[in-house]
C-alpha cells in the first residue's frame, strides 16, 4: 500500500504541473467528462480536500443520495466562486492528503486522480499521461462494482493494454494504451485513431 501511497502524491504534482501550465481557454475547455470543463474536474478532483464527512453527508441528503448529482452541483458551485489558481493552489497544497474515497482505500484515491487527470490530458491533446505502471495499479484493482458503476458495455470485447501485460474480457481485441482503455472502462469517448482493433468504433468520437 506504501507503492500506491507514493503514486497519489506523484500524480496529485504530476497533475498540478500540467495544470499550471495551462491558459485560460484550456481551463474553460471541455474535458471527457460529459458537461464538465477542466475547471469542473480539478473542483471535482479538489473537493474532498474542502469538504467534511458531515457537510458530504448533508449534501448527499440534499441530492436524495445521487452521488453524481452531488458531486455536479458541487463543483459547478466551487468553480462559480474559485478562480482557475485557487483550484490548482488546492491540487498542490493538498499532495500528500490523506484523503480515500469510502470504502475505496488508497487505490481508489489513485483511481480517482488518475481517470480525472485523463479527462483532462486526453481531451487537451495534451502529451502527459500517468506511468503505465501507475494505471496497471488502477486497472488491476478495479473490480465488478467498479466497473458497472460506470455501465459501459463491454460485451465481446477483449482489451488488450500495449505497454503493460494487461488483458480483460473475451471477444475481439481492441487494443491500446492502459491509460486509454482506463477510459474506456470508465465509458468515456475517445478521439479517432487511439484505440486499434474492430470494436473501436463503439468507444471513439
Amino acid at each position: 500500500m506504501e507503492t500506491v501511497r507514493e503514486n497519489v502524491v506523484a500524480e496529485r504534482r504530476e497533475l498540478a504541473a500540467m495544470l499550471e501550465a495551462l491558459t485560460p481557454e484550456q481551463w474553460a475547455a471541455p474535458s471527457l467528462c460529459a458537461g464538465w470543463r477542466v475547471r469542473e474536474v480539478v473542483a471535482h478532483m479538489t473537493m474532498p480536500f474542502r469538504m467534511s464527512a458531515p457537510r458530504f453527508a448533508l449534501e448527499m441528503a440534499k441530492a436524495k443520495a445521487n452521488f453524481n448529482l452531488m458531486a455536479d452541483r458541487m463543483a459547478r458551485r466551487d468553480t462559480a466562486r474559485m478562480s482557475d489558481a485557487d483550484l490548482l493552489d488546492d491540487l498542490k497544497d493538498n499532495a500528500e492528503h490523506r484523503w480515500s474515497p469510502p470504502g475505496g482505500g488508497e487505490v481508489g484515491a489513485l483511481s480517482h486522480d488518475v481517470i480525472h487527470g485523463l479527462d483532462i490530458a486526453v481531451a487537451l491533446g495534451l502529451e502527459r499521461r500517468p506511468p503505465a505502471s501507475r494505471v496497471g495499479l488502477v486497472l488491476e484493482a478495479m473490480r465488478a462494482r467498479n466497473r458497472n458503476f460506470f455501465g459501459t458495455d463491454l460485451s465481446g470485447v477483449r482489451l488488450e493494454a500495449t505497454d503493460l501485460d494487461w488483458q480483460f474480457g473475451e471477444g475481439e481485441p481492441l487494443a491500446g494504451e492502459a491509460g486509454d482503455l482506463l477510459l474506456v472502462v470508465c465509458g468515456r469517448r475517445l478521439p479517432e485513431g487511439v484505440l486499434r482493433g474492430t470494436p473501436a468504433f463503439r468507444f471513439t468520437g
